[in-house]
């Protein structure tokens, strides 16, 4: 007779069998991230463009610092979910600092994005709602929705023809409306046309939702996506995190004090999770400070990102995020493993974070590379481009 252990062993080990077939299993990488863009992995000292933190402030010295003395003064952790004893001084520092950002009243921390939208959403709508959400948007984005019992239609990604025709179709028959898009989006690195859905949102009466976690320190001097158009398109409610240009943990919603003040009894990911740690607080309140007042470090991510584009011969990027698309699963992980052999950490992106048939390198810009190193990379890209026929 098998037991309940061999029968979830027999399923585990079918799934993975079926991923090993199509190039697609993932295997966890012990890397080491020091300064300036460098880490070690696999035994290899490599000049990393895969990881977020797109201004190189998560070892910057004064982050350091302030993430300690928060330590002290506050302990490791909150210790409790905010609702009980894990508000400390910091965290509502830090939401008075990003409302001000964002041109907000109010704002709320949470442990993670991936935790804000999957209790913002559900605070939002529900089974007598509709939710719009772009086929690219971020997973928590689409999880969320899930997770309300609204019905969710994804549009074709930045099409707002699509987006409109479902709204013509559908918005009547339900009682509230959210429109859900990234304002960066994360594998392609163009911007949501937020102008164009901002006019949408508002002649269907519907809420407009960003996630601008890809934009807060690198769009729009480092105000974020919604910043990057004259005047400024301000979401009914603006999301983001903390993890990647600001260098620490965590993220955020900002938008008006009664949604705020929903959030904080109706959103169970905030509810019933621990507050975020001092340190994460302290690091993210240190970068904001840094954002603010050296404009030149804020706009080299993008500025390297279209020096490299040029070299290459691929369009002008919008972000620091630039896409090399190779197609084949196989291909893209050899061409990811050749520049690893040259000391370059580019990590390839496979389907389904992708689109089958679109896997690529993700190439993630930061204000720490070296115009040189930048160079050389972009000389090997197009040799592996001509040595697979990629156009």
């Amino acid at each position: 007779m098998k037991t309940n252990q061999n029968s979830l062993d027999i399923f585990c080990a079918e799934k993975i069998n079926k991923l090993e077939e199509g190039a697609s299993f993932r295997k966890l990488k012990t890397t080491h991230r020091v300064a300036e863009a460098q880490s070690h992995q696999a035994g290899k000292s490599l000049i990393s463009f895969s990881c977020n933190d797109y201004l190189g402030l998560s070892h910057d010295p004064t982050l350091l610092e302030k993430a300690n003395e928060a330590a002290r003064l506050y302990g490791t952790g909150a210790a409790a979910s905010r609702l009980i004893t894990g508000n400390y001084p910091l965290l509502e520092e830090l939401e008075e600092k990003l409302a001000k950002l964002k041109n907000t009243q109010a704002c709320l921390v949470f442990g993670s994005g991936f935790l804000a939208n999957i209790g913002l959403i559900p605070a939002l709508a529900g089974s007598d709602d509709l939710i719009l959400v772009d086929e690219l948007a971020h997973a928590c984005l689409n999880s969320g929705a899930r997770l309300s019992g609204a019905k969710v239609i994804r549009f074709k990604h930045n099409d707002c023809a699509d987006l409109e025709n479902h709204l013509t179709a559908q918005r009547k028959s339900s009682s509230k409306c959210l429109i859900l898009t990234d304002t960066v989006f994360s594998m392609d690195g163009d911007l949501a046309p937020l102008p164009a859905l901002r006019d949408i949102a508002n002649r269907y009466e519907s809420w407009l939702v960003t996630d601008d976690a890809h934009g807060i320190g690198v769009i729009g001097a480092g105000r974020g996506g919604g910043f990057a158009f004259d005047p400024p398109v301000v979401a009914d409610v603006q999301m983001g995190t903390l993890s990647k240009a600001l260098g620490s943990y965590g993220g955020y919603v900002c938008g008006s004090q009664k949604l705020i003040d929903l959030l904080v009894n109706r959103a169970r990911s905030f509810v019933y999770s621990t507050g975020l740690p001092p340190m994460s607080t302290a690091a993210a309140l240190a970068a904001l400070e840094i954002i603010e007042q050296d404009p030149t470090l804020v706009d080299k991510p993008l500025a390297y990102a279209k020096h490299f584009c040029d070299r290459v011969g691929i369009p002008t990027p919008q972000s620091p995020i630039v896409p090399v698309i190779f197609g084949d699963n196989d291909t893209v992980m050899a061409v990811s493993e050749k520049l690893a052999n040259e000391g370059f950490l580019v990590s390839a992106i496979r389907p389904p974070t992708v689109p089958d048939n679109t896997a690529r390198l993700r190439i993630a810009f930061n204000a720490s590379h070296k115009t040189a190193d930048i160079d050389r990379l972009a000389d090997l890209i197009c040799a592996a481009k001509k040595e697979y026929g990629i156009v």
